[in-house]
């Protein structure tokens, strides 16, 4: 079993984001420790980039805050070898291909072996095109996180065919935000999942309340929360902490109540 699947092992499983190097290093780590006390299953950390272009307004500034503080590809890697120390909580990345691309296929994910990066997530990286990443990651037995949005239509089932980890399922059209309302036809689009894959499923963009967490866990096997995280931070800077892992503990309840 991998690392990942492990998350999701014990029952629905709850998954936070922060974009590394919002506000700081120190602050980045701190943050996740807090997300990884008040229960999240899985962290996601954002390799900050200048043009994220499947993130809303929250996550854009929360990687123009990053990069203005010499945000660095090395510097998120020193940041997941301090949290290791501490912690051996499943951490994914989530970044686009350009900051992998230029590192380097090889030595990223021999980086992400090393320090305990289980996998990561590519929003701008076309299924067509995976090949020439997947291979490489597996090679370091890291998972590359297929995403399933309402627009991949006849390609879910070949997505989830191929998918590794767990299956990332967009619930809404549009870029990362919190919203108030989810119409998808989310029960429409897992059931052809899994009818091609066993891989646990985990859904994402625009959750931020105890209550939409707990609808979402009635159908998937996780729920995915970042803007909501970001947006926390965005608010209270450094002295985010105790905010984080409150807000955390309660979606981790409104999750775990369906276990």
């Amino acid at each position: 079993m991998s690392k990942i699947a492990q998350a999701f092992k014990n029952g629905k499983a709850f998954i936070g984001f922060i974009t590394g190097g919002d506000p700081s290093m120190e602050k980045s780590e701190e943050f996740i420790m807090e997300m990884v006390r008040g229960g999240a299953d899985l962290v996601e950390i954002g390799i900050p980039f200048s043009d994220p272009m499947a993130e809303g307004l929250v996550i854009q500034e929360a990687n123009i805050r990053a990069l203005s503080e010499g945000a660095t590809v090395d510097k998120i890697f020193d940041l997941v070898a301090s949290v290791r120390q501490k912690t051996e909580v499943p951490l994914a990345f989530m970044t686009y291909l350009n900051p992998v691309f230029n590192y380097g296929y090889p030595r990223f994910f021999a980086r992400c072996a090393e320090l305990g990066v289980d996998g990561i997530i590519i929003p701008d990286l076309p299924f067509e095109e995976k090949g020439e990443l997947t291979d490489v990651a597996a090679g370091f037995g890291v998972d590359v996180i297929s995403l399933i949005a309402p627009t991949s239509e006849q390609r879910i089932e070949q997505i989830a065919k191929e998918a590794t980890g767990f299956i990332y399922v967009v619930s809404s059209m549009g870029v990362t935000g919190m919203r108030s309302e989810i119409k998808t036809d989310l029960p429409a689009i897992l059931e052809v999942i899994r009818g091609s894959s066993s891989i646990p499923t985990a859904i994402g963009f625009g959750i931020n309340t105890p209550k939409q967490a707990g609808e979402i866990a009635k159908i998937a096997d996780g729920v995915i929360v970042g803007s909501a995280i970001v947006k926390i931070i965005e608010k209270h800077g450094e002295n985010a902490g105790s905010y984080i892992y409150d807000y955390v503990r309660s979606m981790k309840s409104a999750v775990r109540e369906l276990d």
